[in-house]
Order: structure tokens, then C-alpha cells, then sequence
């Protein structure tokens, strides 16, 4: 009976995933985070039908996110605590993302990618999701929040765990807001910073960097880093990049960000391993959604250090942070 249920649980987990999606869509988590609600209040303040409203945060009860009093008042456990935006390493953002209907339709054609080895969001969809978001603000919005909240997630465990007190400036290639160059830039106040992201990505970085205190050692650069990277920087930063895309674009990418940097430069990519994962179910799992959403894929050790040495660097460590990523450290091939 027991395997029974542990495979029903697998079976009906993108229930639980969905749900979780809406919850974080109604932002119910912060709305409890000064104490127990009423559904109705909770209603009131979403907008959403209260009758339905009831029987998601029961459901939510059930995995364990609020708890009821009984009478239709709910409040947050300390996972539903966890899971309020401004929660330290909230997926509150990512749950947002992983339940909008272009992300579900393409996780479920995974059977296409698995039987052809294409890329299923370009199946669904008919393009790359980099160009249907640049198509779509509104979920380029959803999607930037989301990679905003992986990058806090793990900022200060990269920070402790890499000296990057070392570089006079360190440029963030595909950095997205700046999330992870903010953390480099507040621990090591004598390090400057260049963001470097598609022109209405960096765009969008200003708010949150100036937030943090660091604006004024930064500066944004738009474009692609196909054709080039900024000049002048002692390392260059590429965050979850890499894993997003193929051998070849991967490696015509490090070839960019070669031709930009110094012979002294160093190349620090953070990423998760396969073959040294502390948390293989997620890493595997990662590896999926990149097949189906991106077309790239998570890598070993190895197959990176081929990747590293194709665009003409040589792997020098691999550091762990304590977090599911590590920072790769590479120099230039000499």
C-alpha cells in the first residue's frame, strides 16, 4: 500500500505544482504574513471566487504550505512562511514562472523531445523562448523575477564560497538584473561591475541595483553575447548561461567572452554538475526542463572542462558553495 501511494504522489505531482503556481500567483503567502485570514479577506484582497478559493487552501493545508483553524482562517506554516517573496531564498518567483501556460504546454510535449531529441518549446511554440519572450513582455517580466529569485537563492552561498576580491571588475554576462553581480559588488566594495544583457534586460536592472547600493560601481550594457562581450574585465561571470544551450552555441559563447579578456582574465561559470550534484533529483530534473524549454542541457565535470578547453581555456577548479551550483574557474589556454 505504501509504494502505491508513493507512486500515486509521483503520478499527481504537477497537481501540487499547479496549485503551488496559483498560490504564488495570488501572492496568498505574503498576504499571511502578518498573522491568520479569513478566506474572505484573502478573497477580498486577490480577487479571486471565495468558494474556489477555499478548496485550493485546503488542498495547500494538505501539503503542508498554511494550516486551518477549523473555521475557514488560514495561516502560514513555516513553509508558507518560506514561501512569501520577500522570504530569504523564496522560489516564490520561480513558482510564478513553472505554471504560465507556454511553460506547461512545452513540459508536457517532454515526450517529443525524449522520442526526436528536439527541442519541445520550439515544437510548441514555433520559435527559440528567447524570441517568445521578447515577443511577450508580460511574461518576460515573470520570467526575469523568476531568474532574479534563483540568482538570490544562492547569491550569498557564491560569495562565500569564491574570492572574487581578487578582480578590479568583474563583467556578468547574461546577468539578467544584476541580482548575483549585486551580492559580488556588496561583499567586495573595492570590485566594480559591468552587467551585460540583452538591451531591455539591463534596461530593467536599474531599480534593483540602485536598491541595493551598488548602482554607482556598476554599469549596464545591452547586446548579445554571440557577437560580442564587453572589453576590460579581470573575470568574466556567467551564471546558469551555459546549461541554457547546446555544445555548439555554448562554445561559440566562450569564444565571445575569450576574444574579450585579458591573458590574466579568469572565466567563472556557475552551474550545477551531474556528477556532483548534492541534490541529484533536482539536478536531474533541471536537465529535462532545459531539454524542453531551452534546448540545452545540465553537464558533468568533464563535459564541461570539453566544452571549456573547445573555446580555448583550460578548467582549473570546480568550487563548491554549499548550494546546488558551483563556480567553475577557467583561464585562458596558454
Amino acid at each position: 500500500m505504501e509504494t502505491s501511494r508513493e507512486l500515486h504522489r509521483l503520478v499527481t505531482g504537477y497537481q501540487v505544482s499547479q496549485a503551488v503556481h496559483v498560490a504564488a500567483t495570488l501572492g496568498l503567502s505574503d498576504l499571511l504574513a502578518d498573522g491568520p485570514k479569513s478566506v474572505a479577506e484573502l478573497a477580498d484582497a486577490t480577487g479571486a471566487d471565495a468558494r474556489s478559493l477555499t478548496r485550493l487552501m485546503y488542498a495547500m493545508a494538505a501539503v503542508g504550505l498554511y494550516v486551518g483553524d477549523g473555521d475557514e482562517r488560514f495561516a502560514n506554516t513555516e513553509l508558507g512562511d518560506a514561501f512569501r517573496t520577500d522570504a530569504p531564498n523564496s522560489v516564490a518567483g520561480w513558482a510564478r514562472l513553472v505554471g504560465r501556460p507556454y511553460h506547461w504546454q512545452t513540459y508536457a510535449s517532454l515526450e517529443h523531445s525524449i522520442r526526436t531529441g528536439e527541442n519541445a518549446f520550439a515544437a510548441v511554440h514555433g520559435e527559440s523562448v528567447w524570441d517568445y519572450l521578447a515577443k511577450h513582455p508580460a511574461e518576460q517580466k515573470v520570467f526575469d523575477e523568476a531568474m532574479t529569485a534563483l540568482s538570490q537563492a544562492v547569491a550569498d552561498e557564491v560569495v562565500n564560497a569564491y574570492d572574487f576580491g581578487q578582480f578590479g571588475t568583474v563583467v556578468d554576462v547574461g546577468g539578467g538584473r544584476g541580482m548575483l553581480l549585486a551580492a559580488v559588488l556588496s561583499r567586495y566594495p573595492s570590485v566594480n561591475g559591468v552587467l551585460f544583457d540583452r538591451p531591455d534586460v539591463v534596461a530593467g536592472a536599474h531599480e534593483l541595483l540602485s536598491s541595493i547600493g551598488v548602482w554607482q560601481r556598476c554599469r549596464g550594457v545591452g547586446g548579445s553575447f554571440f557577437d560580442s562581450v564587453p572589453d576590460g574585465g579581470d573575470a568574466y561571470l556567467l551564471k546558469a548561461v551555459i546549461h541554457d544551450w547546446p555544445d555548439a552555441e555554448s562554445v561559440e559563447i566562450l569564444r565571445t567572452c575569450r576574444r574579450s579578456m585579458p591573458a590574466h582574465g579568469r572565466l567563472l561559470l556557475v552551474e550545477q554538475l551531474l556528477d556532483e550534484s548534492p541534490d541529484p533529483v533536482r539536478t536531474a530534473l533541471s536537465d529535462l526542463t532545459m531539454l524542453v524549454v531551452a534546448g540545452g542541457q545540465e553537464r558533468t565535470t568533464d563535459e564541461y572542462r570539453s566544452l571549456l578547453a573547445a573555446a580555448g581555456f583550460d578548467l582549473i577548479r570546480t568550487v563548491p558553495t554549499g548550494s546546488d551550483v558551483f563556480v567553475l574557474e577557467a583561464a585562458p589556454a596558454q
